[in-house]
């Protein structure tokens, strides 16, 4: 059985997530437009993190096609959203599950808002995944 290589994955759930955020850049900026005196700088702020996102996911789907991976079915769950993809000629399904979305999604925005996410430590780094102590530098999450 083939299953995808991490930075395949991580493709994948980037693919999924940047829409969410993307989407919740254009909510926020549909509220603050409607309930601030003066929305503008903020909006402003907002924009630039939502062009920024949109760049990863171009750069994103270019990547997928280089590496051979096609996401073809996503459907939202009671747990999360499932992605149903393939990844050069293997069939692969990923769940990412609400809370992990969420928290995420967060971690992403913060840093397309330009805000310090170092507090925040890596996937591999929290649960002690890798082997070699030398590995174990904290480094941010990437998209």
């Amino acid at each position: 059985m083939h299953r995808a290589e991490s930075r395949d994955s991580m493709l994948v759930k980037s693919y999924v997530l940047l829409p969410l955020i993307l989407s919740a850049f254009e909510r926020d900026a549909t509220i603050i437009s409607t309930n601030l005196r003066t929305p503008a700088p903020y909006l402003e702020v907002l924009d630039l993190a939502a062009a920024v996102a949109t760049v990863d996911l171009r750069d994103v789907r270019t990547e997928m096609r280089t590496r051979g991976i096609k996401v073809y079915d996503q459907q939202r769950l009671d747990v999360g959203i499932e992605a149903k993809f393939i990844c050069r000629g293997y069939h692969e399904r990923m769940l990412l599950l609400n809370d992990i979305i969420a928290a995420q999604a967060a971690i992403h925005m913060r840093r397309y808002l330009g805000l310090d996410i170092s507090a925040f430590k890596s996937y591999e780094e929290q649960y002690r995944l890798k082997s070699d102590p030398s590995e174990a530098s904290i480094t941010p999450p990437t998209s």
